[in-house]
């Protein structure tokens, strides 16, 4: 039989309990200032707090702040408190923590029930948001597996929890950890969530949303809405029960609520989401390119990335007008693409054009694939004669097919392209962007960095020098062939363009686009003086001082031609195409700003006379199926033009507050419409101005005026109204001589 403890044993056994548990206590917290301290491992500073080196996709936004698409490695963009529905917020705390407000970062109470549940076996998880967020935002490699370094992670989370519940509010921390939390389908952040999975906004998530969202903290493959649905919907009750037993939600409410379907609206998240994908391209170019030229850097001397680093680029696009142009291309170009592929049926285009289908062979994907893994010659002539399965961009959507790869590369040789660009004249600033048909096939901008020959759209430029130099819309020509000599070369001599009959006035030549009469105007006034004009206006590519840019021989971009006869409708005033408003970075600090060039280029008179010319074009003549058959009658002037063989097809169109420019053709000159009343540009191209133009005009929220082309405040000089005026006998003989005819 034991002898009973003596008083004084018992007294020195408590004393000795209590000296180990204090001891504890002390190694303890010793242990958790040594973990504040960084000794176990780096801990972030405040600096770091504040600015957590998490994967924030840079947001391109419309002039009006509308998301027009992300740069990202993860798809996260970040969101204020006030831009989060109380939906999200009570589901969150009332499934993650629900003593969030009133604990300071650890939840000791939760702790160590929780500690109690995994020692009789049952699993649970015990962080709180505060600690879940100090996990999201430093902790690059995630949970850890290991018990050991699990154990100290979890440390480290309580030091850095206590940290953020020290310098941030509750507001503050609820919104971090929404802003850095993963849901699924390149879902990062509560603002990509919501329009992944419900094409909306955090502000506007719905009670049954909230709940579907916040479920899926719990697994975000196995309660994930599209692969599992059934498990999504039955833990997205879950929350909601929850939600009621933190009274955050009736009773009734739930009942109503869990009838409800998912209700999923899914948009998968790529790199090519969101409207104008061409002009986000040229646009990440550009930037990288403004960045390394003006050494805009990190804080840490290093270079930015649009991947990464969060930032804010606001352009001047209208997100209407964008959606309006790409409606516009995709409903045109079904019935464009028909009338060509009917137009070539019974006919072989490749007859004679044998070497540029074995160029596109060479220049395509599966060609420097199969070279890669050493494949011969021979080897690759016989994959590309083989049929395999492939998926192709048709207008009706992509199909997969079993077809020969030599057959899909002459499928898209024959593929029409197209693309427009649309800018104020006053501002510069660019409105609408269509670099191409299909981004995802055809990587390629036709806006600005492809080049094509303009045809009959820079005849204006030899219009407007001939007005500067004295001639009047009004002035009467003989419709006949011109020559030019050319010292050193052989004479030109323009072929005919559908001439009319007799002498005609140089606003009728304009107007359908005679190649006489602007061999004559050219003739008079020089190809350096038209060559020259052309460059001031904006023209980049080279334009050579040879007679026959009179008919647009030479290169240009849509996006150089468009800020050229921005000219004619600014008053002779040429402002560069500005697409940039500025760059921010996550912190709302400016890294940039652009203000458009701007420099007088041709007198106010002569611009507004060639608006007026231009307006003929659209009233009576080339463009004239804008008005009769598209049922656009407000002020418009334009310009059709066709290259030869009906390569080319275009369309320059001015009104007062918007310029625009349509190009068409295949991927190489030598595939065309087979004839001119299909392949000019009044059919291949201005159709789609029109179907933007209509849109445009029907909503009110755009604000483009139908109002005219103002004329200038000084006296008139120059008469365009050629029914009230046509110069006398004696008058046209004084300006012949004054022209040196």
């Amino acid at each position: 039989m034991n002898k009973p403890l003596s008083t004084s044993e018992i007294q020195k056994y408590n004393l000795t309990l209590w000296k180990v548990l204090i001891g504890g206590i002390i190694l303890f917290s010793l242990f958790i200032i040594a973990i504040g301290f960084g000794v176990f491992g780096t801990l972030p500073s405040f600096r770091d707090i504040e600015h957590p080196k998490s994967n924030q996709a840079t947001e391109i936004l419309s002039e009006d702040g509308r998301p027009i698409g992300n740069y990202f490695v993860q798809n996260r963009s970040n969101v204020s408190y006030p831009e989060i529905s109380p939906n999200v917020i009570n589901a969150l705390i009332s499934t993650e923590d629900t003593r969030f407000l009133d604990h300071s970062g650890i939840d000791f109470k939760r702790t160590f029930t929780i500690f109690f549940y995994n020692v009789i076996g049952k699993r649970q998880g015990g962080s709180t948001i505060t600690q879940q967020l100090a996990l999201n935002l430093f902790s690059e490699e995630g949970r850890q597996k290991n018990f050991f370094k699990r154990l100290m992670q979890k440390f480290q989370e309580w030091v850095i929890a206590v940290k953020l519940e020290r310098n941030y509010t509750k507001e503050e921390i609820i919104t971090m950890y929404l802003n850095t939390v993963d849901f699924g389908n390149q879902a990062f952040g509560i603002k990509s969530a919501a329009r992944v999975y419900f094409n909306t906004t955090p502000d506007k998530l719905t009670v049954t949303q909230a709940a579907t969202l916040v479920g899926l903290q719990k697994g975000i493959t196995r309660y994930s809405p599209t692969r599992n649905p059934e498990r999504s919907l039955a833990r997205r009750n879950t929350v909601m029960s929850l939600m009621v037993k933190a009274e955050k939600l009736t009773e009734a409410e739930y009942e109503v609520q869990k009838a409800k379907p998912l209700g999923l609206i899914f948009n998968g998240a790529t790199v090519n989401d969101g409207i104008a994908p061409y002009f986000r391209a040229v646009l990440k170019s550009d930037i990288k390119r403004i960045f390394t030229e003006r050494s805009i850097l990190r804080a840490d001397g290093t270079p930015y990335d649009l991947d990464r680093d969060g930032l804010r680029v606001i352009t001047t696009i209208n997100y209407d007008m964008q959606v309006y142009a790409e409606q516009a291309q995709k409903e045109y170009m079904k019935t464009l693409q028909a009338q060509f592929s009917k137009s070539w049926k019974g006919r072989d285009p490749f007859k004679g054009n044998e070497k540029l289908l074995v160029q596109g062979m060479k220049r395509s994907d599966r060609y420097k694939a199969l070279q890669l893994e050493g494949k011969s010659d021979e080897e690759i002539e016989k994959d590309f004669n083989t049929r395999t399965e492939m998926t192709i961009f048709t207008w009706k959507g992509d199909i997969d097919t079993v077809m020969k790869p030599i057959d899909s590369v002459k499928y898209y040789k024959m593929l029409l392209r197209n693309s427009m660009m649309a800018m104020d004249p006053q501002t510069g600033f660019v409105k609408a962007w269509v670099g191409g048909i299909n981004y995802e096939h055809f990587k390629y901008d036709q806006v600005k960095m492809g080049t094509r020959q303009v045809g009959s759209t820079a005849k204006p430029f030899t219009y407007a020098v001939a007005i500067e130099n004295g001639y009047s819309p009004c002035y009467t020509v003989p419709n006949e062939p011109v020559t030019i000599d050319i010292p050193g070369s052989p004479s030109w001599t323009p072929r005919s363009s559908g001439n009319l009959p007799g002498s005609i006035t140089l606003q009728t030549a304009l107007a359908f686009s005679q190649n006489y009469i602007a061999a004559f105007l050219m003739k008079a006034v020089g190809p350096t003086a038209v060559a020259t004009l052309a460059k001031k206006m904006g023209i980049t590519s080279d334009v050579p001082d040879y007679p026959s840019i009179a008919l647009g021989v030479f290169d240009a971009s849509v996006y150089d031609m468009v800020g050229a006869y921005g000219v004619f409708a600014n008053k002779g005033v040429w402002t560069e195409p500005t697409y940039i408003t500025r760059i921010e970075d996550r912190n709302g600090v400016v890294l940039y700003s652009k203000s458009p060039q701007v420099k007088v280029v041709m007198n106010e008179e002569v611009a507004y006379v060639m608006t007026r010319m231009l307006e003929g074009v659209i009233k009576n003549g080339t463009g004239s199926r804008l008005g009769y058959r598209y049922g656009i009658r407000t002020p418009v002037g334009g310009k059709t033009g066709t290259t030869q063989n009906n390569s080319d097809g275009w369309f320059m169109a001015i009104t007062p507050q918007l310029v625009a420019g349509v190009w068409t053709g295949c991927e190489d000159r030598a595939f065309h419409f087979t004839s001119t009343g299909q392949g000019e540009g009044a059919n291949t191209a201005l159709p789609i101005f029109a179907g933007f133009m209509k849109r445009v005009y029907a909503n009110p929220n755009i604000k483009i005026s139908r109002g005219d082309f103002e004329a200038p405040k000084t006296a008139r000089t120059i008469e365009f109204d050629c029914n009230q005026y046509q110069p006398t006998d004696s008058a046209k003989t004084e300006l012949d001589e004054k022209l040196g005819f």
